[in-house]
């Protein structure tokens, strides 16, 4: 059985309408790179064993609200879980994007990634933290010609309750090359996350994406999602 075939019609209408909210389409000024665009995106952790999981994961980023189409990401891992506070995790990523250069001409560019990551958890009081440490090689293809590049991320995540089902999450993340040009981008994001229930949370917030040239402004629109196929092996197992 898979997770969508757990979800209740209700969740469904509410995975939908956080996905597809505000999905009417705005008329494009400029290039909207001054507007307030927007990210939407689905994660998901698919339990296999107790110690291997697998991470799947699809964005949509737009320049303007649900408009002006910026880049896609799907992305998926391997992950090994050492214990519930700690993960590592080895994985694939393609990036197709749309971008503009300083002479406002439009340039397509694609990208095949693989990266390495360990996550680590820990609490302090009420407050969670998540450390993310990311390598990655990446393959950028642009007007034919492709660039192998080298990045290091850092995101410290702080999530905080204020009620039975809501947090508050703040979380920082910078990338730095391994190339000339350290710094490659910072991305600042504060919000709310709201528990549907063990298997599903929303989260909902605001994302300042600095670069050394030039920032955007994002509403950030995620949906989380966990399957456990040992459970739900089980279950099947004990209704025969």
């Amino acid at each position: 059985m898979t997770f969508f075939s757990k979800v209740s019609s209700n969740q469904y209408v509410l995975i939908l309408a956080f996905l597809l909210s505000f999905s009417t389409q705005i008329n494009a000024q400029d290039r909207g790179r001054d507007k307030l665009g927007s990210w939407f995106a689905i994660n998901g952790t698919n339990l296999i064993t107790n110690k291997i999981s697998l991470h799947t994961e699809a964005q949509f980023r737009y320049y303007e609200f649900a408009h002006n189409f910026n880049q896609m990401l799907l992305r998926t891992a391997v992950n090994y879980h050492f214990s519930p506070k700690a993960m590592v995790s080895f994985g694939y990523g393609y990036i197709d994007t749309s971008s503009y250069s300083k002479d406002d001409d439009q340039v397509k560019s694609s990208e095949n990634r693989i990266y390495e990551q360990f996550i680590l958890r820990n609490t302090l009081g009420k407050f969670d933290f998540i450390h993310r440490y990311r390598f990655e090689q990446r393959w950028v293809n642009t007007l034919g010609s492709t660039e192998m590049l080298n990045r290091f991320r850092y995101n410290l995540q702080i999530s905080y309750p204020i009620a039975e089902r809501w947090h508050l999450v703040v979380a920082d993340e910078i990338m730095i090359n391994f190339e000339p040009d350290l710094f490659n981008q910072n991305r600042l994001f504060g919000g709310v996350r709201y528990k549907v229930n063990n298997d599903l949370l929303l989260q909902v917030g605001y994302l300042k994406n600095t670069f050394s040239d030039i920032a955007f402004d994002r509403v950030s629109m995620t949906a989380i999602f966990k399957t456990d196929f040992i459970r739900q092996a089980l279950k099947n197992k004990t209704a025969k």
